[in-house]
Order: structure tokens, then sequence, then C-alpha cells
């Protein structure tokens, strides 16, 4: 090679390490952390293994999940996210912070965190270790990333819990109990205000009975055209549920409308749905991140 040619690389070799150095900070991925139990994870559904390989258990579970449809809402959108998941069905947030702090103590720009569906396992309903649990959560993530984009995700109401006289929740209208549970989010978020917000999935399932969409109660058997959001259990969520909740992240975490991933949205489709299913769900989802939005308006505004 040429002394001319020599040099010549050298200086290309040069700019190209200054080049990098001088990258934006966005042409990085931007992490996004999911923290929770099988609400999270997709129990009793084909959601559970969901594409596995496109997100990070850091359990080692080979669980794909919520996570893993965010995931693909995500890259349709055109958007770059590393998505990572730590889950343990049964658990509340405080088995998190005793049993899994060594995993996901460390820098994330999105976290998502999502406790025992009926807040507490002992007295349904009480959010006093919820907001004790989400505060020092809060606390620790912004202690590694002071701009951290912390959220508390609400859950559904269990069929179980509603229409079975075992139910905290029986003999009340099946919207009762995610009304409840996002009473106790709410307290948990007011708590910090290191705390984004609360994401509204059991109201999105409430707006969905009241849409006719999905059918509010599977004791009796789902009506014809609607779904079927509950598992066989009637406790967890079907494909359908999971799939409104992760519209629902999506649209929170992003600013997208869920609408915008279109009737052919590619998760849907391999789940099995139809169009008109993907397209109603999307705007469940829409709508009530809409709703939601509105209310906070109106609560910054005074009330007016």
């Amino acid at each position: 090679m040429s002394k001319r040619g020599s040099i010549f690389r050298r200086l290309t070799t040069a700019a190209a390490a200054l080049s990098a150095l001088l990258l934006p900070t966005s042409a990085f991925a931007e992490t996004v952390l999911f923290v929770g139990n099988s609400f999270t994870f997709g129990a009793s559904s084909p959601v559970w293994k969901y594409r596995a390989e496109s997100v990070s258990d850091l359990n080692n579970g080979g669980v794909g999940g919520v996570p893993a449809l965010f995931k693909t809402f995500a890259q349709q959108a055109g958007l770059d996210y590393s998505v990572s998941l730590e889950t343990v069905g049964g658990t509340d947030l405080e088995f998190h912070l005793s049993h899994k702090a060594a995993l996901i103590d460390r820098r994330w720009d999105h976290v998502v965190l999502q406790s025992y569906s009926t807040v507490d396992k002992d007295k349904p309903g009480d959010p006093r270790g919820l907001i004790k649990s989400a505060v020092q959560f809060a606390e620790m993530f912004r202690a590694r990333n002071s701009n951290a984009a912390i959220w508390l995700m609400a859950t559904w109401s269990r069929a179980d819990q509603t229409y079975l006289t075992s139910g905290h929740w029986y003999g009340k209208p099946i919207g009762a109990m995610a009304k409840d549970v996002r009473f106790a989010y709410d307290k948990a978020a007011a708590a910090s205000p290191l705390i984004r917000g609360v994401i509204p999935v059991g109201e999105a399932w409430n707006r969905a009975f009241d849409a006719g969409i999905a059918d509010p109660d599977p004791y009796d058997g789902v009506g014809r055209g609607q779904v079927n959001l509950w598992a066989h259990d009637n406790y967890h969520a079907s494909a359908f549920g999971y799939y409104l909740e992760a519209l629902v992240v999506f649209g929170q975490l992003t600013g997208r409308d869920p609408r915008s991933l279109g009737p052919q949205e590619i998760a849907g489709s391999e789940l099995g749905f139809s169009p008109q299913q993907i397209t109603e769900l999307q705007k469940i989802a829409s709508d009530e991140i809409a709703a939601q939005s509105a209310k906070t308006l109106t609560k910054r505004n005074g009330g007016r």
C-alpha cells in the first residue's frame, strides 16, 4: 500500500470513530422494563410465549407476554425499543423489591409496574402495600436515571371475583373491581412525584364491555359477535384481553394512537384475530387513552 493510501485509511478510520462518538443518544434504542406477574406475562393464553426471542426475560423463563406484543407494535410504528421483563406469577410489587432487585436495579428509560390483581392478596383493595412499594421502586429507578418515565398499570375486573359468591366484589357491577383497583393505583401514583401516571388497562376493559365489543359475563356464555377478554379460569386474560392491555400500554408510553397500527396489525393477525376485532380493540384503547387525557387536562384546569 502506498504512503498516501495508508494516510487516507488512517484518516478515514479516525473520522468514523469520531462520528460514532458524536452520535446523538436518540440513535440508541430506548429501554423499557416491565415488572409484574401473570397479568403481564400473559398466563393462560398464547401470549405467554409469543415472540419470546424479541424481548429479554431477566428470569430466563422464555416469556414473551405483553412486553413482546408491545415490542411488535413498536416495530410496526418504526420505534426502536429494547424491551425487558421481570415477572413472577402470583406476586405483588413488594416481592420484586425483596427478591429481584439485583436483576432490575439498573438504568431504564421507561418502566411499567404491575402488582397483585386484587391490589392486596389478603385485604383486597387495600392500597397501603402498593403505595409503599411503588414509592420505593420510583426512588430506585430515578436514582439510576433522573429522566426515567415510571408508570403503574391498573388491571381489570376478575369475573371470578365478581360473579362467584366467594368473590370480594360479588354482587357488584363487573366494572366495580377495575375502578377500585384504579383508585388504589391513583393513590400510589399520587404518593410520589417521580411516578408519571397510571395506565388504565382495567378501564379499557370496562369500555369494551360498555361498547358491546366484549361480553361482560363469561359464566353465561359469550354473546354473538363479542369477544371474551378472560381466559378459561375467568381470572386471567385471554389473548384478546392481553392484546387490549398491550395496546393501552403502547399508546400511553409512545404517545402514538393505537389505531395507527391498522386492521392488519401483525400480532393480532398472528394470534388469529379478524381485522374487525383488531380494529375494534384498537379503537377501545385509543378512546380510553383519550378519555384519560381529557380527565387529566380538566383536573389541571381546576375542573373547568
